[in-house]
């Protein structure tokens, strides 16, 4: 019988604190409040989406419970662990039949009870104040843990009775990174710089990371390369925009405007050819001080390459040009002719030692 596919998000999800991407210092401030007996009873994770708030809830529940909080079984205790997904669950008597279970004691010799409730803030007004009398005077065996990805929908006298946790979105680099040991334990060829662009696709966001890379093994099979990736995204490759770079540095009005109109043409946007030609500039400015490369989120191919053509180009020429491309992205959308602005940009761009003479 042939194997039932499961997605990367579930098929890796993190089952110990110390397989957590991108959180240690949460995930280390909890570890270190359970060996220490120093647990709250009311923790709040917020966060954007994807970042591991649910997932450290659940590992979480399993460890407060473990003789050794650092290595778990896979399974959640079903008889003192309870979840509820606020988004979908979120009257009153939704929580009053979590309140009812509150009151009965764990079973067995297991010393906590675990309730989780995702995206919190969807509880309705008198949700949150059936909820609030067991959240001031919990059972010394309950303990909750609240999780949101917007925190300031949270009633401040739910906020005050919790130990708050902001999850940060995780580093390009440690996506990545992660994405990496997948694609060696999935037996899948990835190049590090088309992992670094997924990885910048997904904003912060590992589950977003995951289900990127799950599509990208789909698409391609076993070989995960840059080119593959930009086109299955939708997104301009480097190629592009080093050619645009080129241009700007032979002064060539006619084959950048030629190579606009071919991007158009194949049904890129605008507005977003105009962002990644600022990031592609910031990443020439960069790369021609070695002591910042390591704010660069590149593969160290695509390092290469750009420490290579940076050095083409006077500094002062990328401030001006990344200053012009700001403010072509901040007038796009009032512009009554944005193919015409954006073209405007480009011949500036490639003007730059015109200018000067003119000005000298």
């Amino acid at each position: 019988m042939e194997e039932k596919f499961i997605v990367s998000a579930r098929k890796y999800r993190p089952l110990t604190f110390d397989s957590v991407v991108g959180q240690q210092a949460v995930t280390n401030t909890l570890l270190s409040a359970i060996k220490n007996n120093q647990l709250a009873q009311a923790f709040l994770f917020c966060g954007p989406r994807g970042v591991g708030k649910t997932t450290c809830a659940r590992i979480l529940a399993k460890a407060v419970n473990a003789a050794d909080p650092e290595n778990l079984d896979l399974e959640l205790d079903n008889f003192n662990v309870f979840e509820l997904d606020a988004a979908s669950n979120n009257s009153v008597d939704d929580i009053r039949k979590l309140v009812d279970q509150v009151r009965i004691a764990p079973a067995g010799d297991v010393k906590y009870k675990v309730y989780i409730i995702d995206e919190v803030h969807m509880l309705t007004t008198n949700a949150f104040n059936a909820f609030l009398k067991t959240l001031e005077e919990p059972p010394s065996y309950a303990i909750f843990v609240l999780a949101t990805t917007e925190k300031h929908k949270i009633i401040p006298t739910v906020l005050s009775r919790c130990q708050v946790f902001d999850f940060s979105r995780i580093s390009t680099k440690d996506i990545a990174n992660h994405l990496a040991s997948i694609a060696t334990k999935e037996g899948v060829k990835a190049d590090l710089d088309a992992l670094m662009l997924i990885a910048q696709k997904a904003d912060g966001g590992l589950r977003d990371a995951l289900s990127i890379f799950d599509q990208m093994v789909a698409y391609t099979g076993k070989e995960i390369t840059l080119a593959s990736v930009a086109e299955n995204l939708n997104i301009l490759d480097i190629d592009t925009y080093f050619s645009i770079s080129d241009c700007i540095l032979n002064e060539d009005i006619p084959g950048v405007l030629t190579a606009f109109n071919t991007i158009v043409n194949k049904g890129f946007d605008a507005h977003l050819f105009v962002v990644g030609l600022g990031e592609h500039l910031r990443n020439l400015l960069l790369s021609q001080e070695p002591k910042l490369s390591h704010i660069l989120d590149l593969g160290e191919g695509l390092k290469e390459r750009y420490a290579t053509v940076a050095p083409k180009f006077k500094k002062k020429q990328l401030i001006d040009a990344l200053d012009l491309c700001s403010k072509t992205d901040t007038q796009y959308k009032q512009s009554k002719n944005q193919q015409l602005l954006v073209e405007l940009c480009l011949m500036q761009l490639c003007s730059y030692n015109e200018k000067k003479k003119a000005e000298a």
